[in-house]
């Protein structure tokens, strides 16, 4: 069992890499926080609106965009990469909402068909143009969270503020949360009734197809880090547990800010422990934030049950 799991030092795996080599594990942590949050952010909404598969296809829609991006350019730059993963990523939600309102097909039906064809189109391309496109298959769908540090650094007057892609994700992360706070009223009434956000004056549809925009922009920044597949875990993760704990939305996102703080430390603690796939540690990380906030609950219900007293015996139960 000794040689499964590596011993478990505190200091070593829970201080150390965030004192001693925090140079290196704190641009990392940073990274993982900033796309947690901007993930669960905009999770919330698609929580309360029952559409927490659509991160799962925009992040497997960006595989076609960045072959023909690097097809069309020639290059693996960041922007032609971006750009193209973000027009598939709109193409996408715009599909969905096609085939879902012109069809008597379902959502979730019309969410299934349009990722598998678009990532399946992606391997196609892959496959076709093998020897001209230079993509790792393993990167885009799981991330390398570890490169962060090895980046090229960003530079404000003469003072270094960070690697590319985590200030590219800081900006994204303040997009969002400026958006959030300009229509929390327009995203809150549109998020659980259409017909009282048209009586209000707001257009729903304007309201889902913004977010829908969002969500692409958001799911685009952060696959380079934690890859497509776990991206789709931090758009859930956190507002899943937020909504365990209270209704309120603004409370949600405070929530979903703490949640992506502890998922960050303990991912970054249970790679440094288990030496594993970061994305992947700050994805169970938020998970067990997840089961333990589920578990404090359900005890917490079950201690306010056994001490309720019993009701009194009714004459029709004689």
């Amino acid at each position: 069992m000794n040689e499964l799991i590596p011993a478990f030092d505190w200091h070593q795996v829970m201080v150390a890499p965030w004192t001693e080599d925090l140079e290196l594990f704190g641009w990392i942590g940073l990274m993982g926080l900033l796309v947690t949050a901007s993930c669960g952010l905009v999770g919330n909404y698609l929580i309360l609106r029952r559409m927490a598969l659509m991160g799962d296809a925009v992040s497997h829609s960006v595989l076609p965009g960045l072959v023909i991006a690097f097809l069309w350019s020639g290059s693996r730059g960041t922007w032609p990469m971006f750009a193209g993963a973000l027009v598939a990523g709109v193409t996408t939600t715009l599909l969905i909402d096609a085939i879902h309102r012109r069809t008597r097909v379902k959502q979730d039906a019309a969410i299934g068909i349009a990722f598998s064809t678009l990532f399946a189109i992606g391997m196609l391309l892959t496959s076709i143009y093998s020897q001209q496109v230079d993509l790792d298959a393993e990167c885009v769908l799981y991330g390398e969270i570890a490169f962060v540090p090895l980046e090229p650094m960003v530079t404000l007057g003469g003072v270094e503020i960070g690697p590319v892609s985590l200030v590219r994700m800081a900006g994204v992360l303040l997009v969002v949360g400026l958006l959030i706070i300009a229509f929390y009223k327009e995203l809150l009434v549109a998020s659980f009734d259409d017909g009282l956000a048209r009586a209000m004056g707001i257009n729903p549809a304007w309201v889902h197809h913004g977010l829908m925009a969002i969500l692409s922009i958001v799911v685009v920044s952060a696959f380079e880090a934690v890859g497509a597949i776990l991206v789709i875990a931090m758009l859930i993760l956190p507002g899943a547990t937020a909504s365990l704990i209270t209704r309120r939305l603004s409370h949600m996102h405070a929530i979903v800010l703490v949640h992506a703080l502890l998922s960050a430390w303990l991912g970054v603690s249970l790679e440094v422990w288990l030496d594993c796939s970061i994305g992947a540690a700050m994805v169970v990380g938020g998970a067990a934030v997840f089961a333990v906030v589920w578990a404090v609950i359900a005890w917490l219900n079950h201690l306010h049950t056994s001490q309720r007293p019993p009701s009194p015996t009714s004459t029709n139960d004689l």
